[in-house]
């Protein structure tokens, strides 16, 4: 009996050395030495500051403005938010684009609760592209514009979703609409090994792309 429980601390003892500490430094250091910025978050920086990362969505809407010039407030005491018209837009996070939790509704495709939310991001979306787009339809709003992600942080969207919002950034940006959509497709990253997925648009490197552009840099 004795002899079996000093065989078990032993083995506690050096199973947890091996694998809660040897294990995951020997994997960190592999990592950080081959794979240095995705190891560390495939951060994104500008002018030495980090300003995002290439896996996780962000949020491009801004606070609405009372009378007074102050955020206005939801029921719940939540800043109300719109979109900011300088910049291409995420697609709907249940998460409210949160870095640190990823989830989404888990609503069913029979569920009132979805269709209805579904039919207000598409409301919501032609409110904000029909202006500079005129001839956008419900019928040709992309599907990613409208439902959310299974993470809630997807960082990309459709190139279909970007070439329509193309319009609406050139127009509030000033800039030639085949410049944006030129900027679009550098910022398009192409599907797996060439065969798994769609291609994809990340919102936050095509926007720090659009401010480079607007800026003249």
């Amino acid at each position: 009996m004795r002899r079996d429980l000093t065989n078990s601390a032993i083995a506690v003892v050096v199973f947890t050395v091996l694998f809660g500490l040897v294990y995951p430094l020997a994997f960190t250091g592999v990592a950080q030495v081959a794979f240095p910025g995705k190891a560390d978050g495939s951060r994104i920086e500008r002018n030495g500051r980090v300003v995002g990362s290439k896996l996780i969505a962000q949020d491009f809407r801004k606070p609405v403005l009372d009378a007074t010039g102050k955020p206005e407030k939801d029921a719940d005491g939540n800043p109300v938010l719109a979109a900011d018209p300088r910049y291409f837009q995420s697609r709907p996070s249940q998460t409210g684009y949160a870095p640190n939790v990823t989830f989404f509704s888990n609503l069913g495709s029979n569920s009132l609760d979805e269709r209805d939310e579904i039919k207000a991001n598409i409301e919501w979306y032609l409110r904000l592209e029909q202006q500079y787009d005129p001839q956008l339809k419900a019928s040709n709003v992309p599907v990613d514009a409208a439902t959310q992600s299974a993470s809630g942080v997807d960082p990309h969207i459709s190139k279909a979703n970007a070439r329509i919002q193309a319009h609406r950034v050139a127009a509030v940006r000033l800039l030639p609409l085949a410049r944006v959509q030129k900027l679009i497709d550098e910022n398009t990253a192409g599907r797996f090994l060439g065969i798994f997925g769609e291609p994809g648009v990340n919102v936050l490197e095509l926007n720090l792309a659009i401010d480079s552009a607007a800026s003249g840099a």
